[in-house]
């Protein structure tokens, strides 16, 4: 067996690692740099917190691999297990929070609820004006910037040929066969893995298997650095669109959400920031932590991220097509699933059969009737 995969961000990287590992000959290639797309525009979050419920022993494969990712990788990325805190403001919210909670035991996690005045006791300065918060104490974050090229390089010492900057043409298959041309030559293998982030559905319309998917970024932020400590990350139980952030090892605060995500040209690629969407983003922060009111922003940025329909990536098998996978669409909550979705996807590849359930995620869904 030899295998393509399509696309350098987090999930195209960590699979190419995790196939080397099973002694398969892959070759990974990238249209652009290594890890430029969603991955570099993610806010590095590794949490379980309020995700689908389905998705979680998946989101429990990846954080083993988090875990074991300075081991396995050779460098330090930045993984910090300091807790997952969402603070809760208003009496829906804290229903959402306690419903969640009780649905995900069965799925194997547990999130602890803490009261007013042990938020104020534990973590001082956080959420002054919240009457409640959950936390989930072995989650955290892991720098974006530094994961995918590690990945990469991982891989790259694995024997994966690294193919970045391919500018890819085409991609076709003549039934044995699949065929890539990029602008670094045409390479071809027997099987086929679609990584490729928000262009994920114009790879799977070539074979007939199009997703509903639109292309939004998220609007980021990262402040001065700052001298209180913020061990965990910080986020919000909220219906409608909550902020989030998290103390670097710098001092800088690095912040997200409170606002929609911003919509992306097709002709550049990537979203541009809106500064008329910061007060409303900053107000949401600042409810927070009070004291980051003063601090001064010293860079904002977005990015390029896929939004499937339904919320759900894609993961699988093809439906239309011997050879081909698919592993895109990941709707701005993908970052801490990486781990795990290449080494669930290696499995898949290389066994036919994966012990993380993946059927909630199948292109098929799309395709019932037709």
């Amino acid at each position: 067996m030899d295998v393509i995969v399509l696309g350098g961000g987090l999930m195209g990287s960590c699979t190419a690692f995790f196939l080397a590992r099973r002694g398969v000959k892959t070759r990974l290639i990238e249209h652009s740099h290594i890890g430029a797309g969603a991955t570099v525009a993610s806010f590095g979050n590794i949490r379980r917190t309020g995700r689908y419920l389905p998705q979680l022993p998946l989101a429990h494969r990846s954080l083993g691999l988090w875990n074991q990712s300075q081991k396995l990788l050779g460098r330090d990325i930045e993984f910090r297990a300091t807790g997952h805190l969402r603070l809760i403001f208003d009496k829906d919210s804290l229903h959402d929070m306690r419903c969640f909670a009780d649905d995900a035991k069965p799925w194997g996690f547990e999130i602890e609820e803490i009261g007013k005045a042990e938020i104020a006791k534990r973590f001082p300065g956080l959420g002054p004006s919240a009457i409640a918060a959950s936390f989930s104490p072995n989650d955290g974050s892991a720098n974006p910037r530094l994961s995918a090229p590690a990945f990469a390089d991982a891989a790259a010492r694995e024997g994966v040929e690294i193919i970045s900057q391919a500018n890819v043409r085409s991609v076709t298959h003549d039934g044995k066969c699949f065929s890539v041309v990029t602008g670094k030559g045409t390479f071809e293998s027997s099987v086929l893995l679609n990584c490729t982030g928000a262009w994920g559905t114009k790879i799977a319309e070539t074979f007939n298997e199009p997703v509903p998917l639109t292309i939004r970024g998220p609007q980021m932020g990262v402040t001065e650095p700052f001298p209180h400590k913020i061990h965990p990350v910080v986020g919000m139980w909220s219906r409608e669109s909550g902020a989030y952030l998290r103390q670097v090892e710098r001092g800088n605060i690095v912040f997200g959400g409170g606002v929609p995500q911003v919509d992306v040209d097709p002709a550049i690629g990537y979203a541009k920031i809106d500064p008329a969407r910061l007060p409303q983003q900053l107000s949401k922060v600042v409810k927070l932590v009070p004291a980051l009111k003063n601090l001064t922003i010293i860079r904002q940025w977005s990015g390029c991220e896929g939004y499937v329909a339904d919320g759900l990536p894609i993961m699988g098998a093809s439906s239309t097509t011997d050879g081909l996978f698919h592993a895109f669409g990941f709707s701005g909550h993908g970052f801490q699933l990486g781990p795990g979705v290449g080494d669930a996807m290696s499995e898949l590849i290389t066994t036919g059969k994966c012990e993380t359930p993946l059927a909630p995620f199948a292109i098929s869904r799309f395709h019932k009737d037709s």
